[in-house]
C-alpha cells in the first residue's frame, strides 16, 4: 500500500477537495483506495455523512487503542473501491497525551503497515497545524501532495511545511518524496500568474506541470464525495495531476 499525506500548515488551500479528487481518480483507475482523516474539523467526514453525535469509531482510536487495526474503524462509502477512516472531534485532545504517552508519534504508521495488503493508497487528509497529526502523517507517509494556493501568503505557507517536511526526513531517516500542487488558480490575476510563477522557478519539477483552476464545482465536497462521476474544469485539471504523481519520473523527489 502507498501512502499520501496530502498537508499543508496553511488552511483553505484545498486540501479536503484535493484528497477527494485523488482519490475518486485512484477508484476509477480500479485501486482500492483508503481515506484517514486527520483533521479534527472533519469536512472529509462530514462530506461523506458521517454524524457528529455520537461520534463515530475511528482515527481517534488509531492512537488511543493498542493494537488498533485500520479494518475496525474503515467504513464504506456509496463510491466502490472507495473506503473512510472518520474523523472525531477527539482528536484535538491528542496533543496532551503525546507528552505523556511515549511512541504515540508512531502510532499512525503502525497502523497503516499492519493494513498494507487491504488497500492500495492511503490517503491521510492532514490538520492544517504542525502537530502530532502532522507529524505522524509525514512519519508514515511515501509521499507528501502539498496543495497551495498561487498567492503570497499561501507561498509563505508552503515554505514552512517543506521546512517540517525536510526536519521528518532527517528524524525518519529517509526522503520523503514532494509533489506540489498549485490550487484554485485565477489566471486572470496578476498575483495568481507572479505567484505561480515563484513557484516553478523555487521549486522545479516538484510542481504539477499544470495548476488546478479555480473552479466552484468543487467548492461542494458532499457532491465530489457522492457524485457518480465528476466533469468540471477543475475535476480534470486533477485527473491530469493524479496522472502526473503516478508516473515515478514526473517529479524530483529530492527536496532542495
Amino acid at each position: 500500500m502507498k501512502t499520501w499525506a496530502i498537508a499543508n500548515q496553511k488552511g483553505g488551500v484545498g486540501k479536503t477537495t484535493t484528497t477527494l479528487c485523488l482519490a475518486r481518480g485512484l477508484v476509477d483507475a480500479g485501486y482500492r483506495v483508503l481515506l484517514v482523516d486527520l483533521d479534527p474539523h472533519a469536512s472529509l467526514s462530514h462530506a461523506f455523512g458521517v454524524p457528529v453525535d455520537p461520534p463515530s469509531r475511528g482515527s481517534y482510536e488509531i492512537f488511543v487503542e493498542a493494537g488498533a487495526m485500520l479494518s475496525r474503524f474503515a467504513r464504506p462509502t456509496a463510491v466502490e473501491g472507495l473506503q473512510l477512516c472518520p474523523s472525531q472531534p477527539a482528536l484535538a485532545t491528542l496533543e496532551r497525551r503525546g507528552a505523556s504517552q511515549p511512541g504515540l508519534g508512531l502510532s499512525l504508521g503502525r497502523a497503516l503497515h499492519a493494513a498494507r495488503d487491504l488497500w492500495d493508497y492511503a490517503l491521510l487528509d492532514c490538520p492544517p497545524t504542525l502537530g502530532l497529526l502532522m507529524i505522524n502523517a509525514l512519519a508514515a507517509a511515501d509521499r507528501l501532495v502539498a496543495p497551495t494556493q498561487t498567492d503570497p501568503l499561501a507561498l509563505h505557507g508552503l515554505r514552512d511545511m517543506l521546512r517540517t517536511t525536510q526536519m521528518v526526513e532527517r528524524s525518519r531517516r529517509r526522503p520523503l518524496p514532494q509533489a506540489i500542487l498549485a490550487t484554485l488558480h485565477d489566471k486572470r490575476t496578476r498575483a495568481g500568474m507572479q505567484s505561480l510563477q515563484e513557484l516553478r522557478e523555487r521549486y522545479g519539477e516538484r510542481v504539477c506541470p499544470d495548476p488546478i483552476p479555480l473552479d466552484t464545482r468543487l467548492r461542494d465536497a458532499v457532491a465530489i464525495a457522492s457524485a457518480p462521476s465528476l466533469h468540471s474544469r477543475g475535476a480534470d485539471a486533477y485527473r491530469e495531476a493524479l496522472q502526473w504523481l503516478l508516473d515515478p519520473l514526473s517529479f524530483q523527489c529530492e527536496a532542495a
